[in-house]
């Protein structure tokens, strides 16, 4: 297999897991859990709002850890 081959099929690769990934990230924004788990960190100020979604980062994790280990063997 010639080394162009190898990059076109690692980049097609990584485009597919992009595109998921992005899905993904559309439909977290619609679940109604999503920005009230516990964990969650959540900052406001008068012209200031920080949100850093921990809980929820933790339970991807878990699933996709999950989800690894199924398809490794």
């Amino acid at each position: 297999m010639s080394e162009f081959n190898l990059l076109g099929k690692m980049l097609l690769f990584f485009g597919v897991v992009l595109i998921i990934l992005g899905g993904i990230f559309l439909l977290v924004g619609k679940l109604p859990f999503s920005g009230r788990l516990p964990g969650d960190i959540i900052i406001q100020r008068k012209n200031f709002v920080f949100y850093f979604p921990l809980g929820l980062c933790i339970l991807i994790s878990i699933i996709l850890t999950i989800i690894f280990r199924i398809f490794r063997h």
